[in-house]
């Protein structure tokens, strides 16, 4: 079946955090895929009208709208009654909005509801069991993304965790700098001597493999690892696509591990969490340093997804 292997009965799907960075992408693959797709609108929205217009612009698209609330158990139950799968791609990061714990509502009222055959909780990053060891404040993400797992093992809910890569808006576009998602024009700051195997995805493909694994018999109770080969790259290598594009050479400056942790207690806790989050993908290469089976793969498990490379999506920035 390879390639053309589909599977017969598209999902109903509801996506949580749908206006999200992860989350618009997701809800536009599901709809592609074929699922019947739905959105969750939190009243708490309020007036952010540009969160309110891009999911009416889902509409348009064919998803369907439903209204429902964190601190309202039984309007969540009912939004989850609507469908097969749960997709959550809740925020996760401290310089923007911390709600990976939120999802523990999810959990409850997916285990009330008794219908659901899949949950997504929001992960797409680090694995969080391999990250115990992580810094301070930046594991806070790993031990409560665990907290929720764990959760969800426990009422004995159907999941997929999908997990492995770097979103390239955050890390690619910027040549993996902190302070900038745009590629630097004469210097770039290289991470000890670069050489540190990472594994970026354009977010589109994150979206697209999502949307694949949710009905999949491969991936049920699974942790699918995103890892397009053609996209593992070293920061020196993703920096040297840049360089080859643009036909300019940049000046390299090399941070030691030691200097990089420097004053780290000093800093505001949103950046502390960030650094600690670099160090362990940079340096300790926490995304390359374990193997994965090509039935845990996603560009193995779904190979007529093209994802994009890395020399593709750099284009965009010249």
């Amino acid at each position: 079946m390879g390639s053309e292997r589909k599977h017969e009965e598209k999902a109903r799907v509801l996506v949580v955090g749908a206006s999200g960075y992860i989350g618009k992408s997701i809800v536009r693959a599901c709809i592609a895929e074929g699922h019947e797709t739905y959105v969750l609108l939190r009243p708490e929205i309020g007036l952010d009208v540009e969160k309110v217009q891009l999911l009416l612009s889902f509409k348009k698209l064919g998803a369907r709208i439903v209204e429902a609330s964190f601190s309202d158990h039984e309007s969540l139950v009912s939004a989850v009654k609507l469908v097969d799968v749960v997709v959550s791609a809740m925020s996760g990061v401290h310089f923007r909005s911390h709600n990976i714990l939120l999802q523990l509502k999810l959990v409850e009222a997916i285990k009330e509801a008794g219908n659901v055959k899949r949950f997504l909780p929001s992960e797409f990053g680090m694995d969080p069991p391999r990250m115990g060891h992580a810094l301070p404040p930046g594991r806070e993400t790993f031990d409560q993304k665990m907290e929720v797992r764990k959760a969800i093992e426990a009422a004995g809910i159907p999941y997929t965790y999908v997990v492995g890569a770097c979103f390239a808006g955050y890390m690619a576009g910027g040549l993996c700098q902190m302070e900038t998602l745009l590629p630097p024009k004469k210097q770039v700051n290289i991470y000890g001597d670069g050489n540190v195997k990472v594994v970026f995805a354009d977010e589109e493909d994150i979206a697209k493999y999502t949307a694949k694994t949710l009905n999949d018999p491969r991936t049920l109770n699974k942790t699918v690892n995103i890892r397009p080969p053609d996209n593992v790259l070293t920061q020196l290598e993703l920096v040297q696509i840049w360089e080859k594009l643009t036909g300019n050479k940049l000046e390299k400056t090399n941070i030691a591990a030691r200097d990089f942790l420097a004053n780290i207690e000093q800093m505001e806790i949103p950046h502390q969490a960030g650094i600690g989050h670099f160090y362990h993908i940079f340096y300790e290469g926490c995304l390359t340093d374990h193997d994965v089976g090509e039935d845990e793969e996603a560009s193995s498990l779904y190979p007529e997804v093209e994802y994009k490379s890395m020399d593709d999506y750099l284009r965009i920035y010249l």
